[in-house]
């Protein structure tokens, strides 16, 4: 190339989709600023179909109105510069949660073919979704955060919806069943930081479900295809004096239906959940699928919280990575009737085939605890480690502990036992 010849511009030239790859990659407050380059360049990201706005669109300041009304201003000019098809929008602010320009966004979105919606709202009042957000019938994410969220009579539900994420909605309990069981192709669903919630989930194609706040009943009447499910409960004197009455089976109304679930994660209270109401009996269900469980604060003094430990496991022959937390009460679990119990509930001929990791973390020690790192150590031939963290509480029993561990019978020559202390 001779001196004084222009560089021939070979970005400017790429495929428009190539182009639009690039900008979906930039703050879109960056891709707006392309515009400056060249007169080729000067609309390229009005065409994008993919909007993402939060605080960092405008010039950050402590002093709160300049604020929204440059965030505002900014949003309202990207949309009506806008041409083409918008097929994801997303807000993440705590600035705009009263903003009537929120509803006319919405508006032009429902006209623009959105399919993944995405309201991350914050502080102040909860804002109230208007009606033109059901007429969104091509959605297929749907998110809310801090939202009231009332559909109208008419509204029969989201065709192609597959993933529904509510957090902090004010919402009816029946319209969330309403909701859920009207999309036939919902496939993720997250609800979290709900209050006395009574919930039956009809959704045969979901896949994957994440709980998390207070709830009084949770039933999974129609979810056979579910492969991931993560629950967090809340416990309120209400809902502990709810349980109490309870008779039925909360085992099998939460995991007697989900024969390919393949990892399960249950935080605070859900063995407790699970525990309560008439024994099964026999399971009617093999976890054939399920790889890895977490179970966290399990009382190791409570017998039916163990007893649900034992059948979840032992259900599922091809479990491969198992963590679970103590919550015991050292002493009423130290004085531990019913050890026998481990001979009569456990099958004799139980073996993990495929165990490799078992992690047991805030373990006091206590005889039951013991009983299951056992029974574990006992019928897992591929065993490789078992980690042992004992409770920070916990001084002069560790080194009892530690010497009984050692002590186990092992039926895998390669398992290690690490003892980890805090």
């Amino acid at each position: 190339m001779h001196v004084g010849d222009v560089a021939e511009d070979f970005i400017s030239d790429l495929p428009q989709s190539i182009i639009e790859n690039i900008l979906t990659r930039l703050p879109i407050r960056d891709a707006v600023r392309t515009s400056i380059l060249s007169t080729k360049w000067r609309y390229k990201w009005s065409t994008l179909t993919q909007l993402v706005f939060d605080e960092n669109c405008v010039t950050p300041s402590n002093d709160r109105a300049p604020v929204e009304k440059s965030l505002v201003k900014f949003i309202t000019h990207a949309l009506f510069l806008h041409q083409g098809p918008i097929h994801k929008f997303q807000l993440s602010t705590a600035r705009l949660q009263c903003c009537p320009d929120i509803d006319q966004w919405l508006l032009f979105l429902s006209r623009n073919d959105i399919r993944e919606l995405v309201l991350e709202l914050g502080e102040g009042e909860w804002f109230r979704v208007p009606s033109c957000l059901f007429n969104c019938k091509k959605l297929t994410r749907l998110e809310l955060f801090r939202c009231e969220f009332d559909p109208p009579p008419t509204f029969t539900g989201f065709s192609y919806l597959r993933s529904l994420n509510l957090h902090q909605v004010l919402v009816a309990p029946e319209v969330i069943e309403s909701l859920i069981s009207s999309c036939p192709l919902l496939e993720s669903l997250s609800l979290s930081y709900f209050d006395s919630l009574d919930l039956n989930i009809r959704a045969p194609n979901l896949k994957y479900l994440c709980l998390e706040g207070e709830f009084k009943d949770i039933c999974l009447e129609n979810t056979p295809l579910l492969v991931a499910m993560s629950v967090a409960m809340y416990m309120t004197d209400d809902i502990a004096e709810h349980f109490e009455q309870s008779s039925s089976c909360n085992f099998l109304k939460i995991l007697g239906g989900v024969p390919r679930l393949e990892r399960l994660v249950g935080y605070i209270y859900f063995t407790k959940y699970l525990s309560i109401g008439d024994d099964p009996g026999r399971f009617p269900i093999t976890y054939s699928h399920l790889k890895i469980i977490e179970l966290y604060q399990v009382s190791f003094e409570d017998m039916k919280e163990i007893l649900v430990v034992i059948r979840l496991v032992t259900n599922s022959p091809n479990l491969e990575e198992l963590q679970i937390s103590g919550s015991s009460n050292t002493l009423a679990a130290i004085e531990a009737p019913d050890l026998d119990f481990w001979e009569k509930e456990c099958p004799s001929d139980c073996s993990f085939e495929q165990l490799r990791l078992v992690k047991m973390t805030d373990i006091s020690g206590v005889p039951h605890e013991m009983e299951f790192i056992k029974f574990l150590l006992r019928n897992s031939p591929v065993l490789e480690i078992m980690s042992i963290t004992p409770c920070a509480f916990l001084t002069e029993r560790k080194m009892n502990m530690l010497i009984e561990l050692v002590r186990f019978r092992r039926a895998s020559a390669q398992a290690e036992i690490l003892f980890i202390q805090n």
